[in-house]
């Protein structure tokens, strides 16, 4: 069965193929289902205009229902046509201690969620054109479905599990402007006699509204369990200030943070633009950076 829709086409786990709705039509193959808890704010769609709380959170967040997430390859024949994205989305890694690039990255990887996916089947033994699937997969018409995963895939997702795992998905809905966020730990690393904690975060936006909008400044509050708190104001995100219309209501992107303390919380708001040139912020759902994962194997990437 094809099915067609505005998204990430992608196989599933076994013979299923996906649609991931990112404003425009790929292919991805789903090899890793992840449970996590989705968090809402407590005022799903909040006013605009309303002050942060003394705690710098602008409104409650409750925990919500389990929701499961893929680990999916995106088909490098589409990457030229996301034309919505800041790149072709990635997972990276810490660098081994002893290699001299701080991160790197695996592109073409990202997460979707299961309520997202329209499932297909394909007779091709390569469906997806990803550097990685053929060393991940192997085709065997004996099987239902015909692909079964080699042992290099079962190694790199043992040795990695720490670091691929998502635990919770944070959401928030400002004027049906809706801000998704996704934090993953990536690691500790000793830098002039301290320890240096990293995270990455992706972040979704999404225009739930027929009318335009455009992203024109964002400012983050970042707290540190060492005590500190940082602010950071500027232009757009990451060199970027994307229009979310009708046609391309949705923009995702992703970044990174590290802390002097093995824990912390981010916050903040996205402000966008009418075409009258009127302003109105987006609360960017407050998250956790918690470092509460077995460090003793460090993050390997595609190191056998």
């Amino acid at each position: 069965m094809c099915c067609w829709g505005k998204g990430v086409l992608g196989w599933g786990w076994g013979s299923r193929r996906a649609c991931v709705p990112a404003g425009t039509a790929l292919r991805a193959r789903c090899w890793r289902p992840w449970a996590c808890s989705r968090r809402r704010s407590s005022t799903a769609n909040t006013r605009r205009g309303r002050s942060e709380n003394a705690a710098g959170h602008g409104s409650k967040e409750v925990k919500g229902k389990t929701h499961t997430y893929y680990q999916v390859l995106i088909d490098a024949r589409d990457c030229p046509h996301i034309s919505q994205r800041s790149q072709t989305e990635a997972v990276t890694f810490l660098a081994n201690h002893d290699d001299s690039r701080a991160l790197y990255a695996i592109p073409g990887l990202d997460y979707v969620s299961h309520e997202d996916i329209l499932p297909y089947s394909s007779t091709d033994q390569v469906p997806i054109q990803h550097e990685l699937f053929e060393r991940f997969l192997i085709y065997d018409q004996t099987k239902v479905p015909p692909f079964v995963a080699r042992d290099t895939l079962c190694a790199w997702q043992e040795k990695n599990h720490p670091w691929l795992e998502l635990s919770d998905v944070h959401r928030e809905t400002t004027d049906n402007i809706r801000v998704t966020v996704i934090p993953f730990y990536m690691g500790m690393r000793e830098a002039q006699n301290s320890h240096v904690y990293w995270w990455r975060y992706c972040i979704r936006l999404e225009n739930l509204d027929n009318e335009v909008v455009q992203l024109r400044e964002r400012h983050w509050r970042i707290f540190s369990l060492s005590g500190t708190l940082e602010t950071v104001r500027g232009r757009g995100v990451v060199g970027r200030e994307p229009v979310l219309s009708k046609e391309q209501p949705a923009f995702q992107y992703s970044s990174h943070v590290s802390l002097q303390a093995s824990s912390g919380h981010m916050w903040g708001t996205f402000r966008f633009e009418k075409p009258d040139g009127s302003h109105f912020d987006v609360r960017i759902p407050p998250f956790s950076l918690e470092s509460n994962k077995d460090e003793k194997t460090p993050p390997s990437g595609l190191h056998w």
